[in-house]
């Protein structure tokens, strides 16, 4: 059985992202840095990424910031 994979959530903590590409899908505005492309994320704080969503949804940033 697949597990949907939500873009908009983060899929180590299940709160939302705020990935800038998901909010330009979601809202037709323009597409704006986001805030990941200034963040070097961990390989502990990437291992904790489910392999079904690797790729697939964005970590947030209060996991980005706790590790």
């Amino acid at each position: 059985m697949s597990t949907q994979i939500d873009p908009s959530i983060c899929p180590v903590c299940g709160e939302p992202n705020q990935c800038a590409m998901e909010i330009a899908k979601s809202t037709g505005k323009p597409l704006e840095e986001c805030w990941c492309a200034s963040v070097v994320f961990t390989p502990e704080t990437l291992s904790k990424v489910p392999a079904q969503a690797i790729n697939k949804a964005c970590i947030s940033k209060k996991c980005a910031a706790s590790s």
